[in-house]
C-alpha cells in the first residue's frame, strides 16, 4: 500500500490563479476569516421574501467558497463507532484542481429564481429554506442549464463529485464530523432521539431549518451535516487500498450519491464519511443539493 500524504492543515483555502481572480461571475468578493469568497446575484423580480434588495430590482445571492486542490484521507477508519461497510478502505485522495463551493444548499429562493414555476419544497413557509423534492435529473436539467446561462465561458455549474463533497465536508478535519467526535442539535439538524456513539439525546425538530441557522465548519460551508441530503455528481464507486487522484465514480444512468445526511435522520448518517445512493430521478422531502463552479 502505499504511504498516506501529509494531510492539510485545518486553514482557510488559499486563493485561485489570478488570472481567475476576482472571479468574472461575481457581483462581490472578499476575504475572511474563512478564506474567499464571491457573489453570484440572480435577478428575480417576482419574489417577496428572504430577498436582498438592489435599487427598484430583487436578486437573491448566493454566496460561494474556494476549495483549493489538496489532499485527504476519504472513508472512516476501522476505528470510527457506527461506521458502516461501504467507508472501507480509507484511503488518500488527491485533488489537483480547485472549485467554488456553494456556503449553503440551494434555498428555495434561488431555486424560484433560477427555475420559476411552481416551488416542489413540503416545507415553504421560508424562502430560505432548502429546496428538497428535487431529484438529480431536475437539477441538472432545470437548474444548472439556467445557472449557467449567467457565467462566463470558462465558468462551469455543475455538482460536487463525491470526492469533492467529502474534502469540503472534513475542512481539513479527520474526526467523523467537522467539530470533532460528536454533535448536538445546535450545531446540527437531525433526529436527535438518534445520537452519535452513545451521546445525550436533544431536540428532534422534523423538519428542515433556513440554510443560514447553524454554524459552518472551518471552510465556512453551513450544514455540510444535517438538514438535507445532498446530491452528489457521480454514481457510488468502490473504494480500495492505496492513494487516488480526482476519483469519481460512473457517470451514467446509476444511482446518484447523496452525503451529509438529513434532519430526520439519526446522527451517524450526518458522518463526514456516510455514504447514501437513490435513483437520480427520485424525489423527498429531504432531498436537495449544493452547487459547485469549476473551471473549464
Amino acid at each position: 500500500m502505499l504511504p498516506y500524504p501529509t494531510l492539510p492543515p485545518a486553514v482557510p483555502p488559499r486563493a485561485p490563479p489570478a488570472s481567475q481572480w476576482p472571479p468574472a461571475w461575481a457581483s462581490a468578493w472578499g476575504d475572511d476569516r474563512y478564506g474567499l469568497w464571491a457573489e453570484l446575484e440572480v435577478e428575480d423580480s417576482r419574489l417577496s421574501g428572504g430577498l436582498v434588495l438592489s435599487g427598484s430590482s430583487r436578486k437573491v445571492v448566493q454566496r460561494f467558497r474556494w476549495m483549493e486542490p489538496g489532499s485527504f484521507l476519504m472513508g472512516s477508519p476501522k476505528s470510527e463507532p457506527e461506521r458502516a461497510n461501504d467507508e472501507d478502505p480509507q484511503h488518500p485522495v488527491t485533488l489537483t484542481q480547485g472549485y467554488w463551493l456553494a456556503d449553503t444548499t440551494c434555498t428555495q429562493a434561488l431555486w424560484l429564481a433560477l427555475v420559476g414555476g411552481d416551488n416542489p419544497s413540503r416545507f415553504k413557509d421560508d424562502l430560505q429554506l432548502p429546496i428538497e423534492n428535487v431529484s438529480w435529473d431536475d437539477v441538472i436539467r432545470q437548474f444548472l442549464p439556467k445557472l449557467q446561462a449567467l457565467l462566463p465561458a470558462d465558468a462551469e455549474a455543475t455538482l460536487p463529485t463525491e470526492a469533492q463533497w467529502e474534502y469540503a465536508c472534513r475542512a481539513g478535519t479527520s474526526t467523523p464530523f467537522s467539530w470533532g467526535d460528536n454533535i448536538h442539535p445546535g450545531l446540527v439538524n437531525y433526529d436527535g432521539n438518534h445520537p452519535y456513539n452513545d451521546g445525550p439525546k436533544g431536540e428532534y425538530r422534523e423538519r428542515t431549518v433556513p440554510v443560514l441557522a447553524l454554524p459552518a465548519n472551518p471552510w465556512g460551508l453551513h450544514q455540510m451535516h444535517g438538514n438535507v441530503w445532498e446530491w452528489c455528481w457521480d454514481e457510488k464507486r468502490n473504494y480500495a487500498e492505496g492513494a487516488v487522484v480526482n476519483p469519481t465514480g460512473a457517470v451514467g444512468d446509476g444511482q446518484r450519491v447523496l452525503r451529509g445526511g438529513s434532519g430526520i435522520r439519526q446522527a451517524r448518517s450526518a458522518r463526514s464519511a456516510y455514504r447514501n445512493r437513490y435513483h437520480r430521478g427520485y424525489r423527498l422531502d429531504s432531498l436537495g443539493f449544493r452547487v459547485a463552479l469549476k473551471f473549464k
